[in-house]
């Protein structure tokens, strides 16, 4: 408790985003020696019943030392952050930490060090509101949350959520969940993945036998498929296409957060 209070007393109010449908603000608390971690906080209009990190795609940089966060980021869990609030969420979008601002999380993900700055994140949150913590994690996102999971011990998260799962190394981004041991991960996980989702990176084939079968220490974990939605407007490893769930995104937020708060 006594770490919780000084993190909490630690946090530092950057500016605040303009209001939308809920209130937002960046927060940046140290996070390592030297380094800080900075994130945008959306607290429900209730009390919240449980809290999410939110971690994006590719090279997870939102820029938030430069400029709030605005509509120009489509990814799937940036652009559905409100949606996890308005359902009673306490949320934080997470920003690349400050020693990352040119590599970004580029060969960083299954670090030690990312795993410390998730540590820091996750007590910054049980400070805010005594309820579970999850990490959620959408397309090379998930690596980060999958690993930080099976790095941390006592001091992790209370469960983790994986959606359109990167298992397959690519040159760009060169880490997958190939690389994370998941046989460490001792809390709930939950695996949502698009049947449509054609980026080779991420193929529906390797959900079943390239991740939930490996989840051997997790004490429950379940795969939810989804199908449909828009026309594709982007790249198939690009979040307005099957992959980003585009034009299912209520659907899903609705699906991860009934889950993730049942008892």
């Amino acid at each position: 408790m006594r770490a919780a209070r000084l993190t909490l007393a630690l946090l530092l109010v950057v500016w605040p985003v303009p209001a939308s449908a809920l209130d937002e603000k960046i927060v940046t608390i140290p996070s390592r020696p030297g380094v800080t971690e900075s994130f945008v906080l959306i607290r429900p209009a209730q009390p919240p019943v449980a809290s999410v990190i939110l971690f994006m795609g590719g090279r997870g940089a939102l820029g938030l030392s430069r400029e709030p966060l605005g509509p120009r980021n489509t990814n799937f869990l940036v652009r559905t952050r409100q949606q996890f609030a308005e359902r009673g969420l306490l949320v934080a979008v997470v920003d690349a930490p400050s020693d990352r601002m040119t590599e970004a999380l580029v060969r960083f993900r299954t670090s030690a060090e990312h795993a410390a700055d998730v540590r820091a994140l996750i007590a910054a949150l049980r400070a805010e509101a005594p309820v579970p913590v999850w990490l959620i994690g959408t397309s090379m996102g998930s690596v980060s949350a999958a690993s930080a999971a099976a790095r941390l011990g006592a001091d992790g998260p209370d469960g983790v959520v994986l959606t359109s799962s990167v298992t397959r190394a690519s040159r760009q981004m060169v880490e997958s969940l190939d690389d994370v041991a998941l046989d460490k991960i001792r809390v709930p996980v939950l695996i949502v993945h698009h049947r449509d989702d054609g980026c080779r990176a991420s193929p529906y084939t390797d959900v079943k036998w390239g991740i939930a079968r490996r989840l051997k220490a997790s004490p429950k974990h379940q795969i939810l498929t989804f199908s449909g939605g828009d026309a594709p407007q982007s790249d198939a490893c690009e979040p307005l296409a099957p992959h980003g769930y585009f034009g299912i995104e209520t659907q899903v937020v609705d699906a991860i957060t009934a889950w993730i708060t049942k008892p």
